[in-house]
């Protein structure tokens, strides 16, 4: 096993003090150093070049990239936790790295059924972080909670651990209240360690409705919806990378918004096939 630690396929220093949260990742891996200062933005604009990036965060901060000289520097108004920086702060800097190495990115959490990955797409408030909490809960493996970079056919492993709300925290029984990191409250459910090396199977929607059910999306409705969620507003790494994403088997799984609905919501994940 290598003894190199990051998460998304990146080597990762600077973050011993969540070194828990990482995951083996190759020798030869892009290598980064990761720093937090205390400050805001100094550009205007996000900006993505070959070389450099700036990003802006919520808070009011922002995450400046330089690939060449391996360093990711989050600059906050407020002091920042090592564990708060592996997540969620580093998924919007990961997928420019990945960018940089001819990977895409979607804005989505990821589990495995057997050999199978499925990647679990969902908008704000939609259930994707339970449903992958309920899911590891049951044994699964989930690879990342909020970010899936594919490099080829396999989706990268995330940092170990699901963000939950305080609802979703109190029904399933898990999580440890971290307080307010990257503009909402969260508590923090430890997740195991997850396979590499496998392929990405497809994609799930999640949507609420009357019932539990599944449907398989036609190619009209995958595209759009796919390249909504793609995790940088950035024209694909090829032309032909966002309808190899598209291409996939898609579904969209809908259930009532109740948490009476999640186990059966769940169930049917875990009985996917592609």
């Amino acid at each position: 096993m290598s003894s190199h630690r990051g998460a998304y396929g990146i080597r990762l220093a600077g973050l011993e003090g969540a070194a828990d949260l990482l995951v083996p990742v190759p020798a030869d891996a892009p290598a980064y150093a990761v720093v937090s200062e205390i400050g805001r933005a100094e550009a205007l604009e996000e900006r993505v070049e070959d070389r450099a990036a700036r990003l802006r965060l919520r808070s009011g901060g922002e995450i400046a990239i330089d690939r060449d000289a391996g360093r990711i520097v989050f600059r906050v108004p407020h002091a920042v936790r090592p564990d708060e920086l592996v997540h969620p702060y580093l998924a919007p800097a990961a997928a420019v790295v990945g960018r940089w190495a001819g990977r895409e990115s979607m804005h989505a959490g990821a589990f495995a059924a057997g050999e199978h990955v499925w990647g679990i797409v969902g908008t704000r408030e939609a259930g994707k972080s339970s449903t992958l909490a309920w899911l590891a809960r049951q044994g699964a493996e989930v690879l990342c909670d909020d970010m899936v970079i594919v490099a080829g056919v396999e989706p990268l492993v995330g940092p170990r651990s699901i963000d939950l709300r305080a609802d979703a925290a109190e029904r399933l029984d898990a999580g440890e209240a971290i307080g307010v990191t990257g503009a909402r409250e969260r508590w923090r459910m430890r997740i195991g360690p997850a396979a590499p090396g496998r392929r990405l199977a497809g994609w799930v929607f999640l949507a609420w409705g009357d019932r539990v059910g599944l449907r398989r999306l036609p190619a009209s409705e995958r595209i759009p919806r796919i390249a909504a969620e793609r995790g940088l507003r950035l024209p694909p790494v090829r032309p032909d990378a966002l309808l190899e994403l598209a291409a996939l088997p898609t579904y969209e799984l809908s259930r009532p918004r109740s948490w009476d609905s999640l186990a059966a919501g769940g169930e049917r994940l875990l009985d996917l096939r592609p």
